[in-house]
């Protein structure tokens, strides 16, 4: 199994699929998974796929979830593998998933799993939450938002990570009044008008928020910054940053975004860009409880956005699970540790193998 999963892994990465770009790996996908499903098993979204693994009405209902593109990175060199090292786009982030819902296709007993499972390849994660196409399919798919688990397979080092954090952009416009540079005092300068906006965001930690009693860490961080002056020698009257909030979810986007608002006053203008919600960490589930105990390396909560919070917002408890290197993810020269592999899917056969009956009240 490990060299399997290896040279899947490789196949994966030498298709690119930088985000827009995701055609051909849907492809080969496709073609490869209708070998051992037939083509009827697979519905095809545009550069997306719902793959119907096997039917056992009453039993609970799992998804496996991973998105086929990866963000444009650098690498000195084609894919390959030194030593625990595999490196290539999107290794990490996350073929080494997708490497796994493709093993348990191609390797599982699928008529006799005590679960109905069906795998969800999909486009344009790494984009623009309104870009996003789970979201077009979990709209077009009624079974999808019938799910009693799906397991995102992000970068998680085979930690199973629950929930995940809310996302926000902000524009936050601070506007002042021109003047030539020798003489400063004829106008306002907007960038110096933004010092103690900084300034305060320089001083705040990161804020606990507690849900089912695990922990999520909010933080509030500038990230791009422009001054919409007029030349060198003019004192400019607008200076806009890039605020992202990484909220908990214990407040919705708009509650996160008049948190934003409150800190930044009066001082400057405040325009949401993009809004994705937070997903709650559903750690009292049963499914999620025996996933807990499937072999798994920890148990924490997710420190970044992922699409559990699409299905959570459906009441379809959702998680992420998977082998990927998460600190590689996005990297140059991007790489998972090859040693992740195998311990990865022996946890997620392991989960889908032993399931139980849902107890009354759940599914």
């Amino acid at each position: 199994m490990d060299a399997y999963l290896v040279e899947t892994l490789l196949d994966l990465v030498r298709i690119d699929s930088y985000i827009g770009q995701e055609q051909a790996l849907c492809d080969y996908v496709q073609q490869r998974l209708s070998k051992t499903l037939g083509a009827a098993a697979i519905q095809r979204f545009e550069h997306s796929l719902v793959v119907r693994a096997n039917s056992r009405p009453g039993a609970p209902r799992i998804a496996l979830v991973g998105h086929l593109d990866v963000v444009r990175t650098s690498h000195d060199a084609p894919p390959r593998v030194e030593g625990d090292r595999l490196y290539g786009p999107g290794a990490a982030d996350m073929k080494a998933g997708l490497a796994l819902m493709i093993a348990a296709v191609e390797h599982l007993e699928l008529a006799t799993l005590p679960c109905e499972l069906t795998l969800v390849f999909y486009e344009r994660e790494e984009g623009p939450f309104d870009e996003n196409m789970l979201g077009p399919m979990l709209d077009h798919f009624a079974e999808l938002r019938r799910q009693d688990l799906a397991i995102c397979l992000e970068p998680s080092n085979n930690e199973l990570q629950l929930g995940c954090m809310g996302s926000l952009h902000a524009t936050v416009r601070f506007l002042g009044r021109t003047a030539h540079s020798a003489r400063p005092w004829q106008g306002e300068n907007a960038i110096l008008k933004s010092w103690p906006f900084l300034q305060a965001l320089a001083a705040r930690g990161p804020e606990t928020a507690e849900l089912d009693g695990h922990q999520f860490r909010e933080v509030i961080s500038p990230t791009i910054a422009q001054s919409l002056g007029r030349g060198r020698n003019v004192i400019p009257d607008r200076f806009e940053l890039n605020i992202n909030y990484r909220f908990a979810p214990v407040r919705t986007a708009d509650e996160a975004l008049q948190r934003l608002q409150a800190l930044v006053g009066d001082a400057a203008e405040v325009e949401a860009v993009d809004k994705a919600p937070a997903g709650r960490p559903h750690a009292t589930h049963p499914l999620v409880q025996h996933l807990a105990q499937s072999g798994v390396a920890a148990v924490t909560t997710k420190q970044a956005w992922t699409d559990v919070a699409r299905f959570d917002a459906l009441d379809v408890p959702a998680v992420n699970f998977g082998p990927g290197s998460q600190a590689q993810a996005h990297q140059r020269n991007e790489f998972t540790e090859i040693s992740l592999l195998a311990p990865g899917y022996a946890a997620l056969v392991q989960f889908l193998t032993t399931l139980p009956a849902l107890p009354s009240g759940h599914g």
